[in-house]
């Protein structure tokens, strides 16, 4: 049985929240309803607890509703917002937290689903469309709205989907095959510091932002994914994706080849350090001349040392990110580390690269094919990889034997 939280803000179009809570009861589900202080004024809280078996929350500083709005963000299978109107919808799309309905988005960990309902005007303003464009990066599943006759009188696109169109949604949302279910992943993402003395490392700018998303939608596929991750504050929000943390390239190089054998699936995304000092200093080093010379020793290739242990039926993807000769060097490096294919990007492409919610990748195979993508957000270049490593996988079943 689904558990469903079902948010209803400050629109006419609430009143067919009742309908909504009803069928969803009606397929199974438990419904916990959120109302916005607004949303009580166009349906009684009582109908919807008594139809949901729940009480209704409507005040995050209630002491039920604080303690309260973190625990659903983690109990909820789905989170849908219907009716959300165009001020809910901005509150979502830029991370404003003051009522239980946007407190308890910003903690969920669960696909989120929003139905929108507002006047024609509103639907098209560019700051409506902006808004939903943000929260689809993010994600979040927006379910169309319908056209036809509005509250203003007006006739045009804004009205809420019917609850059964909503429930339909849901479903079919939910009923999508899984297609890496029952495979195995292994996803690195992040930088790695090779430390110099107790206080200085050599580093570079990786967030771990493309390699947690990757490691995420892999999750939504269906696979048991291990995400090995390098010194970041960023962390996976799916519950299917088990963190290990390293610091250094030897400590990924151990976690990677430690699991490696038992994966069907290896993405090393991370931005792994090539170089580390040669010797450390168990003590500061201080300053005294004019210059410091320090000898580097190469790290361990965790690519190259993966791609020699490759077997038949695993799929190794790699990352190249370049500032010049792009896919002449991405090429070299795919046929060197025996790699399936590569995700190329390069720090030439505006918004591309560390430290950005966006990224420009192009796909090589090593049949020579290579696919071009537009500039996206990482969530959806990552579904764009994922979608590749998919067909890839189906490939391999299919013909039982990968190139070596």
């Amino acid at each position: 049985m689904k558990k469903v939280i079902l948010g209803i803000s400050g629109s006419i179009a609430a009143y067919k929240s009742a309908f909504l809570t009803r069928l969803l009861v009606k397929k199974g589900a438990e419904v916990q309803v959120l109302m916005t202080e607004s949303a009580t004024a166009f349906v009684a809280p009582l109908t919807l607890s008594t139809l949901s078996k729940h009480p209704v929350l409507s005040d995050v500083r209630s002491e039920s509703g604080w303690n309260n709005h973190v625990e659903l963000g983690l109990w909820a299978d789905a989170l849908l917002i219907a009716p959300a109107t165009a001020n809910t919808l901005a509150k979502l799309a830029n991370g404003l937290c003051d009522n239980i309905l946007s407190a308890v988005y910003l903690s969920a960990r669960c696909p989120v689903f929003v139905a929108p309902a507002m006047d024609v005007d509103m639907w098209h303003h560019p700051a409506t469309q902006a808004n939903l464009a943000r929260l689809r990066a993010f994600g979040v599943q927006v379910i169309p709205v319908g056209h036809g006759e509005l509250a203003s009188g007006l006739v045009g696109d804004g009205r809420m989907a019917e609850p059964e169109d909503i429930v339909a949604f849901l479903e079919h949302f939910f009923q999508q095959p899984q297609p890496l279910s029952g495979k195995t992943a292994l996803v690195t993402a992040g930088p790695t510091f090779e430390p110099l003395d107790p206080v200085r490392f050599i580093g570079n700018h990786s967030t771990g932002k493309m390699g947690i998303a990757i490691a995420e939608t892999l999750a939504q596929a269906g696979a048991e994914v291990t995400l090995v991750l390098g010194p970041t504050h960023h962390r996976p929000e799916h519950p299917g994706v088990q963190v290990v943390s390293v610091g250094s390239a030897q400590e990924m190089y151990e976690a990677c080849t430690a699991r490696f054998a038992q994966t069907d699936i290896a993405v090393l995304a991370a931005a792994v350090a090539d170089y580390r000092p040669a010797t450390y200093s168990e003590t500061k080093i201080k300053k005294k001349d004019e210059d410091l010379n320090i000898a580097l020793a190469k790290t361990v290739d965790i690519a190259a040392a993966l791609g020699r242990q490759k077997q038949a039926g695993q799929l190794l993807v790699g990352f190249a990110l370049e500032t010049n000769n792009e896919e002449a060097h991405a090429l070299a490096k795919l046929e060197k580390k025996n790699l399936d294919f590569i995700v190329l990007n390069s720090l030439r492409d505006a918004g591309a690269g560390f430290g950005h919610d966006t990224n420009k990748i192009a796909i090589l195979h090593r049949d020579g094919t290579k696919t071009a993508f537009d500039l996206k957000a990482k969530t959806e270049v990552a579904r764009d990889i994922v979608a590749e490593i998919v067909a890839a996988s189906n490939r391999i079943a299919g013909s039982g034997v990968i190139g070596q």
